[in-house]
């Protein structure tokens, strides 16, 4: 359960989300994981399906850069409650949390995420195929840690705050009211590409 938890570190929760992009031939799906103390970027990757191996590699290659979070918030969706997902966390010691069922704004930090790669890369660039998004998305993303600054962490980068531990946090009291569950569930298989974020 997150209610009432302040978020005061780096590392100390983790979430994972994941968005649909239109091409000139289809959709194609993009899931990131970010630190909510900085908002940094930890990892992405974009698939061709929905089946939860690009989840599991997006939060593999997260956790091989960046160590491992304290705790780690998802929706409930078929992905993150699969029995793949799970194992990866319980096997690395993360304690799992979960927003209430059809609560976007329990994973506000997400979302505000995908509005900020829509409005400010995806729809002003007019992606038709996919080799032309993953390259985007990449310059997208090194901007977002290294150059972006945010009002909310005292107009410094995601990349600066992570890296220092000051300047960032949250308190989840000010956007939550839902109690979190702990839950299993499928599995399932997919192609995908992983792209990852560095410190600069």
């Amino acid at each position: 359960m997150l209610r009432g938890l302040g978020i005061v570190r780096p590392n100390h929760v983790w979430s994972t989300d994941i968005t649909y992009i239109r091409l000139a031939h289809g959709f194609v799906y993009l899931v990131a994981g970010i630190d909510w103390y900085s908002r940094k970027v930890l990892a992405w990757e974009v698939s061709n399906t929905m089946d939860v191996g690009f989840c599991v590699d997006c939060l593999a290659t997260a956790l091989r850069l960046y160590g491992t979070p304290e705790i780690f918030n998802t929706d409930q969706g078929a992905q993150f409650t699969s029995d793949k997902w799970i194992a990866v966390l319980k096997g690395n010691g993360i304690t799992i949390s979960m927003d209430g069922r059809g609560r976007a704004l329990d994973n506000i930090f997400v979302e505000r995420l995908w509005r900020s790669v829509k409005h400010e890369n995806v729809y002003l660039k007019g992606y038709a195929h996919f080799p032309e998004l993953l390259s985007g998305l990449a310059d997208y993303f090194v901007f977002y840690n290294s150059e972006r600054y945010h009002q909310s962490r005292g107009y410094k980068t995601s990349d600066e705050v992570y890296r220092t531990a000051v300047g960032g946090g949250a308190k989840i009291a000010d956007h939550f009211s839902d109690k979190r569950n702990v839950s299993n569930g499928e599995t399932g298989q997919r192609q995908s590409t992983a792209m990852a974020m560095t410190l600069s």
